[in-house]
């Protein structure tokens, strides 16, 4: 396919849409209905659909019976473990050995046009970004996952938490498994908007930024201290009455549902002429000018604060702008009042 179709690339090869990045038409006065139904398909296919089904797949196969998670034991935390690793593993590397290593399409569509692996730096253990943020997901992002996992399944179990059955409320459940993304884009809202805030930024998040120029493997590269922010989304499901599978889906959304940010692509080529939109642009924004984007776009809460990016000019004047009067704002606290 040729991308210069679809967008352009500047002097230094970087590509971006020709279209603007837009919020959905979900929260918006007045309502769009219109807009809202041609772009309901696009909230279920492709992403959220597979996440509900890798969750349906865990309740069936994965989870052991209640009288098992009743007791907090090693047997069956570490298979989760396994499994969840094995899972992640295979799902980030299809698109790593596709986009990255393979590089079947090279870097068309390709917002940065260099790879990772080809750039050695300080920042990241072993001088590699791949390496470091392989590990930093394995070591820290994996456990953390699944023990927030464990702990859900166990509170469920013991009756902890208020367990609804589908066949009792099918209505009421099906439409909080329509929110479960809307509750994960909120949830991600807040605690990446928090962890931006200068010394969570420097001891935290700065982790995550290290990799300005994302790829799959760094869609789970943190901190503990964020990644247990992150996974934390499961436990909305403690407080409202859920139900374990749609807990399960809960967190699938956080923890598979993070490769569409940072796969790097705008467009993921299938066969000659087909391609699937990544929806990573607005992600990708946050990645290259740091305090915009909080959220993707689900929720317009980036509007609605004013730090919403859209990749145009005049996206880029607006946050110059905001940079100039948030530096107006610190040198006028530091500077010594006129005696």
């Amino acid at each position: 396919m040729d991308d210069l179709q679809y967008g352009t690339r500047d002097k230094r090869g970087n590509w971006s849409p020709n279209e603007p990045a837009g919020t959905a038409p979900l929260f918006v006065f007045p309502p769009q209905p219109v807009k809202l139904l041609k772009w309901l398909p696009h909230y279920f296919f492709p992403y959220n659909v597979l996440f509900f089904l890798s969750a349906l797949a865990w309740w069936a196969w994965v989870v052991p019976e209640v009288e098992v998670m009743k007791t907090l034991a090693w047997g069956w935390t570490l298979k989760l473990l396994l499994i969840n690793t094995l899972a992640a593993y295979l799902w980030f590397g299809l698109f790593e050995m596709r986009l990255y290593i393979q590089r079947r399409q090279g870097n068309r569509f390709k917002y940065n046009p260099k790879f990772p692996a080809d750039v050695k730096s300080d920042v990241f253990w072993f001088k590699s970004q791949n390496i470091d943020n392989i590990l930093r997901g394995v070591l820290s992002g994996l456990p953390i996952w699944t023990g927030w996992q464990v702990i859900v399944l166990w509170a469920f179990a013991n009756g902890y938490a208020p367990w609804m059955s589908f066949a009792d409320n099918p209505i009421y459940l099906a439409l909080l498994c329509l929110m479960v993304p809307v509750i994960h884009e909120f949830h991600f809202f807040c605690i990446h908007w928090l962890i931006h805030r200068p010394f969570l930024y420097k001891w935290v998040h700065s982790v995550h930024h290290n990799s300005i120029n994302p790829s799959p493997w760094s869609s789970l590269s943190m901190h503990p201290v964020e990644h247990a922010a992150y996974f934390a989304t499961i436990f909305y499901h403690l407080l409202i009455p859920s139900h374990p599978l749609v807990a399960l889906y809960q967190l699938h959304v956080a923890g598979f549902g993070a490769i569409p940010g940072h796969v790097g692509f705008d467009k993921i080529e299938v066969g000659k002429d087909g391609a699937v939109d990544s929806h990573a642009y607005i992600h990708y924004l946050h990645h290259k000018y740091f305090e915009v984007n909080y959220g993707d776009g689900l929720i317009p809460l980036d509007k609605w604060i004013g730090t919403f990016h859209d990749g145009s000019k005049e996206a880029d004047e607006r946050m110059k702008e905001r940079y100039r009067k948030k530096k107006e704002r610190m040198n006028a606290r530091t500077t010594p009042p006129a005696e």
